[in-house]
């Protein structure tokens, strides 16, 4: 292969490599809009526990979990029982959210 066809053929694979990496980073102000508007923020912070965990620890707690994705999916899709002051109570949902959002909100959590 000749120098410049093997140059052109490097910078496709590096760049293919790297468009996750910035849609990742592209996406994280529409996940977070998003918990805002699903007032997310109301019990959930980054890096501290307010009536609900942090989402660093939620991201502890499916690391290296292959299922982590879809369990966190399906809590921020069905309005799961959770309990909040010693209380039973129903956890919201992602507002008007499409599949895709909820997974981009899913990535973000999980990167913290």
């Amino acid at each position: 292969m000749r120098p410049l066809a093997t140059t052109a053929l490097s910078l496709v694979f590096v760049s293919m490599a790297m468009a996750p990496l910035c849609a990742r980073a592209q996406d994280a102000d529409a996940a977070q809009s998003l918990m805002r508007r699903s007032d997310c923020l109301k019990c959930h912070a980054v890096d501290k526990k307010k009536d609900g965990p942090s989402f660093k620890e939620t991201a502890a707690k499916y690391k290296g979990k292959a299922d982590g994705p879809q369990k966190l999916f399906t809590h921020l899709t069905t309005r799961p029982k959770v309990k909040v002051d010693g209380k039973e109570e129903e956890h919201g949902t992602l507002k008007n959210a499409k599949d895709d959002e909820v997974r981009n909100v899913v990535q973000w959590i999980l990167a913290r």
